[in-house]
């Protein structure tokens, strides 16, 4: 196995990088061989890149915080490994992106049932509402059509009323 073997004073961090069989403890100072060395603090880094590939070549299997190591300074290719302790696992992305997709479907769909609505609406109320030429025509009602009343204008007029000519003299 490659991993970390801690050396260096308390809190001041220092490791070795080291092949080990995986029964041994890291401590135990049974190292196949020494690969390099890793300051934390500093972010110092010496390490043998080909004696790295050769060991993982005949199976050797870096811990996960190694493996993170040697993707980050690309002597391996491959994902990153959580090494977060399993009481606080770190959520799954793609968990949150489905759960955030779901829930803008969810606001997508309310304000499209909510534009629905008020267009409904305001379909409903132009149809009630009347045109200018119907309030008018309520306003107003329309003459009835009546027949025509014919008054004669030569109006006979009584003997009595008719004032006689006087006589020619």
């Amino acid at each position: 196995m490659i991993r970390f073997q801690r050396v260096g004073r308390t809190n001041d961090p220092a490791f070795r990088i080291v092949v080990l069989e995986k029964e041994r403890a890291a401590k135990a100072g049974n190292v196949v061989e020494l690969l390099g060395t890793y300051n934390p603090k500093s972010k110092a880094l010496t390490l043998n890149e080909e004696q790295v590939k050769y060991w993982i070549s005949k199976g050797a299997q870096p811990t996960d915080s190694m493996h993170n190591l040697l993707v980050n300074k690309g002597v391996i290719e491959g994902k990153k490994v959580n090494v977060l302790p399993k009481k606080t696992p770190q959520k799954n992305e793609a968990k949150i992106a489905e759960e955030a997709a779901a829930a803008a479907a969810v606001v997508a769909a309310k304000a499209a049932a909510e534009a629905a609505a008020k267009e409904e609406a305001a379909a409903a109320a132009v149809v009630e509402a009347p045109t200018e030429a119907e309030v008018a025509a309520e306003a107003e009602p329309a003459p009835a059509e009546e027949t025509p009343v014919v008054v004669d204008v030569v109006a006979e007029t009584p003997a009595a009323e008719v004032p006689e000519e006087a006589p020619a003299a």
